[in-house]
């Protein structure tokens, strides 16, 4: 009788000691028996977070029973394959970041900020897809009833969309399988979680769990899943990278929350084009498209300014003109080098052509470079434009009025075309600039180069021949 409170506290001991703790890799997912400053997954530092461990699945099959049996294989010729259809879902901005539209059994992930205006473009989109169809929109976040207060102060106070307060990921999967609805959100995946795992919510293994579960239901019953996901500090989708590698689209929130402009890319879409975009304007009434992005990334300068330059950039499959700012200004001893939208490393390399090759010295120089508009720049297409603004604002000598550039300039100096060049140029001409330098294979010939009467074009082959061309113009 007396070793009746020490058998207790043995099986309590017993059960504490089953659970072990182990450490997972927020950003890519990787694990660890003990703590470690640096991942050994993908070399992040501070990542892993404390969690405890999953107990083993049973085998799906005992050891000598035989293996399970064969899939059936077929070869591609074989396979029916059609273009996926898709539905539009009323906002032209957002079916252009998706690639046309939703498609059947498609699963959409969209991160970004914080207040950034994720809820609001799905709330519109999910109100003019009522119309034609069941939708649902399931919050972890928020009650119905702050969802609903939304839905007034953007005018939908007659929306039609279904509305489930849900956090846990069992009864949210019945409910879609009871509602059966055409299109689903998940507001924000970081919020459900699943009985089956021991972890809080938005920890690695649920965030994984839950979106691979929601991902199969998609597929099996064809309702499109959009999943909302925090993003950290870093700007990167907060869970593991392999979320972005189940779903079929990922799609970013760019811009500045405190700019009344917003920019939705698409980095993932197995159904459309990667780094489309879609241009939104932050109203009372929430996002508007913007039909003419250009208008938005191009200052209203009353005089041509120095250091100022417009360059002809490719988002995806739309051509749009952005300006390119520069500053060069008296440094110190460490001079700065300062990118806004465009790639810090890449601004060294152009500084560096420009010594070598065009006789542009700004070693003891403070040089600031902009993309206007919070737009971000990755090609290399943007190399002349940026050079040519560097040089204007170290000799204090504005580009001419009307004046576009484009084109990837290598370390040798030479001006290397850009693709889709004639599209670019339409676009420049479209918007009334007269003077473009680009590289000498982008230029238009025969019946082509009659579709730019107006559009003063230079073709250039190295960096220093475009140098001397602007001082002579």
């Amino acid at each position: 009788m007396w070793d009746l409170p020490v058998r207790r506290g043995a099986r309590r001991q017993l059960a504490m000691a089953k659970e072990k703790s182990i450490y997972s890799c927020t950003e890519c997912g990787a694990t660890s028996p003990k703590w470690l400053g640096k991942c050994p997954g993908c070399g992040a530092w501070n990542t892993l977070v404390e969690s405890v461990a999953e107990t083993g699945a049973r085998p799906r099959y005992a050891a000598g029973r035989g293996l399970l049996p064969a899939a059936a294989v077929a070869t591609l010729a074989e396979i029916d394959a059609t273009d996926a259809e898709r539905q539009p879902t009323g906002i032209e901005e957002f079916d252009r970041a998706l690639g046309g539209g939703i498609v059947a059994g498609g699963v959409v992930l969209i991160g970004g900020d914080p207040g950034i205006g994720k809820s609001t473009l799905l709330l519109q989109a999910l109100d003019a897809l009522a119309r034609t169809m069941k939708v649902l929109y399931v919050t972890g976040e928020e009650s119905g009833a702050q969802v609903a207060l939304r839905s007034r102060r953007l005018g939908l106070g007659a929306s039609p969309v279904r509305v489930l307060a849900e956090i846990q990921l069992e009864k949210i999967l019945a409910t879609l399988e009871v509602e059966q609805p055409a299109v689903a959100v998940i507001d924000s995946i970081q919020t459900v979680y699943s009985e089956a795992l021991t972890s809080a919510p938005g920890s690695v293994a649920q965030v994984r769990e839950c979106a691979a579960q929601l991902t199969r239901l998609a597929k099996a019953s064809g309702i499109t899943i959009i999943l909302v996901g925090h993003v950290t500090k870093d700007g990167a989708l907060a869970g593991p990278r392999v979320m972005e590698h189940i779903v079929d689209t990922v799609l970013y929130f760019e811009g500045d929350t405190h700019s009344s402009f917003r920019l939705v890319r698409a980095i993932k879409n197995r159904f459309g084009a990667v780094n489309e975009i879609g241009v939104f304007a932050m109203t009372e009434k929430g996002l508007k498209g913007v039909s003419n992005p250009s208008a938005i990334f191009l200052s209203t300068h009353g005089e041509p300014v120095p250091g100022s330059c417009v360059l002809v950039t490719l988002e995806g499959t739309r051509p749009m003109l952005v300006e390119v700012q520069a500053l060069v200004d008296a440094g110190g001893p460490s001079p700065r080098r300062l990118s806004v939208g465009l790639e810090r490393d890449r601004l060294a390399m152009m500084l560096a052509v420009l010594h070598r090759h065009a006789g542009i010295a700004a070693l003891d120089q403070d040089v600031f470079v902009n993309a206007v508009g919070g737009v971000r720049i990755s090609e290399p297409a943007a190399d002349l434009a940026v050079m040519l603004a560097i040089q204007s604002s170290l000799r204090g000598k504005p580009l001419p009025r009307g004046f576009i550039a484009f084109g990837e300039v290598g370390l040798a100096g030479e001006v290397r075309p850009a693709p889709r060049g004639q599209e670019r140029l339409r676009e420049a001409a479209k918007l009334g600039f007269s003077i473009a330098i680009v590289p000498k294979a982008n230029v238009p010939r025969g019946a082509a180069a009659k579709a730019f009467e107006g559009l003063t074009i230079h073709p250039v082959e190295r960096i220093e021949e475009a140098i001397d061309l602007v001082r002579s113009l």
